[in-house]
């Protein structure tokens, strides 16, 4: 039941009066701050007090509290814009070793010296120094709601056609049929609609010569199907139809429309749905279907116009996008990564550059990415690998302001030019991770996909995913990433690894290792194969181009498309996120120490600002129960919920005395109440989501549990809320898997401990580790530590043994270790052990995630057990820094903007940090050891060579090949981008697009 706001007055007047009751009885020691009592008690918080105090006196009003805040000082008052209340709470709680110890804490010395510092200089200076808020991100985006998705096509793009052969695989059907499912769907009513427009003369002429525009100009109108087809035959796989100018036109500025719209910030996200598709187009040359390039245009429109800086073009279309990598090719302000099938050249469009030593060249050297994929058959676990290793590392780096997606579905199930079992369900999962990256400014644009099925279902899921909702269930289990993916994706690794920070996370061997015999499984040899197409031509055939699969095969896939979509549930709960919280759980306080960390005020602060951020009318307000002692029993032995039951009614002074004998424990005479309130409310939210009547839930509890050990309270915690819901949703909802991400700064001993011989609970915790000596102290959080019996390989720990960690760090933890290995394990549902202990301005954590981080990666989860995600409060001792954090994980459940962190993008601009550096191995040795257990992971630990040096398997010489095929002369790469035009080599005599026939013979 929820208490009035009149009731939680009174709750907290009761816990100030036995506060004050208490203080009268205890003997005061300022001086002896070394002291410390073996377990957390008032004196190291007192002195805090004393100091705070004082420096507070020296500072004008408002000064000192912004200084107390960004030295990381617990503050019960409001640093910024919100969340904070009277009084003031500091602590020199020292949560490397709660214990007695010999030393100050070194956080709250320091957090003393840079406050005292901050004075001095305002005191001599005569003038006040501007503070930079931490929490500016936060404060910004507090009445921001979600912007609609943009949606834009035309009708008549239909009529492009061709008129000589009805059977050719780019026909109308491909854009009919995606409108008719995005309808079926209800998408395109939800979406803003915006109006078609043709592109002008000029914009066309930004990457496109005149006489390329003029030359299909002729073209309009023209009824002569037999001169026009005689046209279209100098053009590899081209049909020119009557209307193809002005739908070129208008597919192009219908683009570029929807781009102006992202930056402009009328739309959130958009899609445009359009043909003919762009992503071959080349300067001079139509090629593939494509005219103009409608992506390229887009992008150089925002360079051009807005003034971007950063750009980067997905083309996950199974052909390269020569075009669009040659428009780019020298140019750093984007970067272009296309995922296309290849096999050694064999594969259209044939060319050289297509491979993924093409990196770039000039000031775009490293910026230019090609996967290419040597064997059909690539599944959704090859394609999630190339994401989570490689795309989004790199998209983290690089900082984006606009991501434009060449969205191509021919890799999809049943698509018989690519060849490949892509599921439609999987393209949401890709592009879900894009969606918290360049303030959501994505737009994706559709290219190719020719089994009209797939390539329906899968445009509109992605609209689907663009519009927010959860990303559906991929029904089939996720398959494990090929050996060909392997070489190719560390092939691609090792050449851009100069390049990219964030690509150094393997480890590198030099000649002196070749000669190891016992190593040789473990080095990645950089190697290319060339085979290479069938001979240019004179005139590329026009009719008869479609070759359909065998029709064994053909019926096959069809009876698979439709498995898939009768068993991918789309239906989800209206009620996007349920809330726990009753201030009864405010009870529970430390009589003896007014200054202890875990305070009632940490849930009343995040209760606060969510009602400030209006989130709290969005949400379903649960009432709070608590846990029966059967529930609490399936975590816990029924002694120690008896243990804690018998303190209810007992005098504080014998609490006090109960509490001694465990590490880091207080107690109160309504601990048993607030304890069970606690896990009870994180039950109700389970029931909610896994009955279907909520999408994910927030439990804003306290005391915290991820500590409590199965028979004993432990570091603040009680009984563990999450481990008992995990054990609750396994017994009372049948689920098989149940994945817990712990966050929480301190190691979650308790949860560890509990599930680690059960298969069913997949347990991943970031924690600083600091070798062992951070709290809770000892070996059982290093990464070695992988679970025991069946349980073995289900427990992931990464260890972080230095502090400063930031988003950076967790974003790079999340995406190369934590993703696969969750979409490998497939979880039903996914529990947050949300301590915000790392955050900013936590004194006790030492480490820098921010709050848009903290939403950031809560929104990468939510991909998981179709968005069924419980986010659970733990620790977090700064009441700003917790109540931001859990607001911005709030509001992006809720779908809301959140600003994408910054993740270092200056810092990377400098030698790395020791933090860094330390991710780096910790990464390294939690990748060693899991790839033992998780295959998602297996080719990860491979070493790679530091200075990798190309081979082929011909006497071919390769940097003279690359040369001679990467810039095409009558295609000016480097004039198109801006750049120098005299830079390309000579092609000698082969045509303008270095490519053989699209069709196969």
């Amino acid at each position: 039941m929820h208490e009035s706001p009149l009731e939680t007055a009174r709750i907290l007047d009761t816990n100030r009066a036995y506060l004050s009751t208490q203080l009268k009885l205890v003997t005061k020691d300022s001086n002896s701050f070394s002291q410390s009592p073996p377990i957390v008690t008032r004196r190291s918080a007192q002195q805090a007090k004393i100091q705070t105090r004082a420096m507070a006196s020296k500072s004008k009003t408002g000064t000192a509290g912004a200084a107390a805040t960004a030295a990381g000082v617990i503050s019960g008052g409001s640093a910024s814009g919100g969340g904070g209340s009277s009084g003031s709470i500091s602590s020199g709680f020292n949560a490397a070793d709660p214990r007695k110890t010999n030393k100050p804490n070194a956080a709250l010395l320091e957090a003393k010296r840079r406050a005292r510092n901050n004075m001095l200089k305002n005191q001599g200076s005569g003038a006040q120094e501007c503070v930079t808020d931490i929490f500016q991100n936060a404060v910004n985006c507090k009445g921001l709601v979600r912007k609609p998705t943009a949606l834009i096509y035309d009708e008549s793009m239909s009529q492009h056609c061709c008129l000589w052969d009805k059977e050719h695989y780019e026909c109308p059907e491909r854009f009919t049929r995606v409108l008719e499912r995005c309808r079926e769907l209800n998408l395109a009513e939800r979406c803003l609609e915006l109006p078609s427009r043709s592109a002008t003369k000029d914009e066309i002429l930004r990457l496109h010569t005149e006489e390329h525009f003029e030359r299909l100009k002729a073209t309009a109108g023209i009824r002569d199907d037999e001169r026009m087809e005689e046209l279209s035959s100098r053009y590899d796989s081209i049909y020119i139809h009557p209307s193809t100018f002005e739908l070129s036109l208008l597919a192009s500025g219908s683009t570029i429309e929807l781009v102006d719209h992202l930056i402009a910030g009328k739309a959130h996200n958009g899609m445009a749905i359009i043909r003919p598709p762009g992503h071959h187009a080349m300067k001079a040359e139509f090629n593939g279907y494509c005219f103009f390039n409608n992506v390229a245009l887009a992008a150089q429109h925002a360079l051009d116009v807005h003034k971007l800086q950063r750009i980067l073009i997905i083309d996950y279309d199974v052909h390269h996008g020569q075009g669009t990598q040659r428009f780019f090719y020298n140019d750093p302000r984007v970067v272009y990564f296309s995922i296309h099938r290849f096999e050694h050249g064999s594969f259209w469009p044939h060319l050289h550059e297509s491979d993924y030593h093409a990196i770039g060249s000039g000031a775009g050297t490293g910026y230019n990415f090609n996967v290419p994929l040597n064997a059909t058959g690539m599944t959704n676990g090859d394609y999630l690998a190339i994401f989570q290793q490689l795309l989004l590392p790199v998209a983290l780096e690089f900082q984006p302001e606009l991501i434009i997606v060449s969205a191509g579905y021919d890799a999809a199930l049943g698509c018989p030019e690519g060849e490949m079992e892509v599921t439609p369900a999987c393209y949401p999962h890709l592009l879900n991770p894009l969606l918290r990256l360049a303030d959501a400014r994505v737009a994706v644009v559709l290219e190719g996909g020719y089994c009209l099925d797939s390539l329906a279902e899968g445009a509109a899921l992605t609209l689907r995913s663009l519009l927010g909702d959860p990303c559906p269930p991929l029904v089939e289990t996720v398959p494990l990433p090929r050996a060909e993916l392997a070489q190719a994706l560390l092939s691609c690794i090792a050449v851009h690894r100069p390049h990219w920070r964030c690509l150094q996370l393997q480890q590198t061997y030099d000649c002196a290792d070749l000669q190891d015999r016992d190593k040789e499984q473990e080095l990645h040899k950089v190697l290319r194969h060339w085979i290479g197409g069938p001979p240019p031509v004179d005139r590329y055939p026009t009719r008869d181009t479609a070759i359909p699969l065998p029709p064994e095969k053909l019926a096959s896939n069809a009876a698979r498309l439709q498995v898939l979509r009768t068993e991918t549930k789309l239906s989800v709960p209206s009620v996007r996120v349920c809330y726990a919280y009753d201030a009864q759980m405010l009870l529970h306080c430390n009589l003896n120490d007014t200054g202890h960390p875990e305070q009632p005020s940490r849930i009343e602060h995040i209760h606060k600002m969510h009602g400030e951020y209006a989130l709290l009318p969005r949400m379903k307000l649960l009432s709070a129960r608590a846990a029966t002692t059967d529930e609490v029993c399936l975590a816990h032995t029924r002694a120690h919920v008896n243990t804690v039951r018998r303190l209810l009614g007992r005098e504080p002074e014998d609490l006090y005395g109960a509490a001694a004998i465990y590490n880091s424990v207080y107690l109160h005479p309504r601990t048993f109440d607030c304890a069970t309130l606690a896990a009870g409310s994180v039950l109700q939210a389970v029931d909610s989501v896994l009955r279907g009547e909520s999408r994910s839930g927030i439990c804003n509890v306290r005391p915290p549990g991820h500590h409590a050990e199965q028979d004993q309270p432990h570091g603040f915690c009680i009984f563990n809320n999450v481990a008992i819901a995990a054990q609750y949703a396994i017994r009372d909802f049948g689920l098989e898997r149940v994945l817990i991400v712990d966050w929480d700064v301190h190691h979650g001993n308790g949860t560890q401990h509990i599930f680690e011989s059960n298969p069913k609970v997949l347990y991943i915790s970031l924690h600083r580790y600091e070798h062992g000596a951070f709290f809770p102290k000892g070996p059982d959080g290093n990464f070695d530590v992988v679970g025991k019996g069946a349980g073995r390989g289900f427990n992931v720990n990464i260890p972080w043994n230095k502090k400063g960690m930031g988003d950076l760090e967790y974003a790079l933890a999340f995406q190369q270790l934590i993703m696969p290995i969750a979409y490998e394990f497939n979880p039903q549902l996914v529990l947050v052990s949300a301590g915000f202990d790392a955050a900013i301005g936590d004194p006790l954590g030492g480490c820098k995630v921010t709050p848009e981080g903290y939403g950031m990666l809560t929104h990468w989860l939510s991909a998981l057990a179709s968005g069924r995600i419980i986010v659970c409060l733990e620790g977090g001792y700064n009441v700003n820094s917790i109540s931001y954090a859990m607001t911005m994980c709030t509001k992006t459940l809720l779908g809301d903007p959140v600003p994408t962190p910054q993740l270092g993008a200056a810092a990377l601009q400098k030698p790395p940090t020791v933090a860094y550096q330390s991710c780096v191995e910790s990464l390294q040795q939690c990748l060693q050891v899991q790839r033992n257990h998780w295959r998602s992971l297996e080719f990860v630990g491979r070493r790679l060579p530091s200075d990798p040096v190309v081979g082929e398997n011909n006497n071919e010489d390769f940097l003279t090949a690359s040369l001679r095929h990467l810039n095409i002369s009558n295609d000016d790469a480097s004039g198109a981008a801006g750049g120098p035009a005299g830079d390309q080599p000579d092609c000698g005599d082969e045509r303008p697009s270095g490519s053989k026939p699209k069709v196969k013979h």
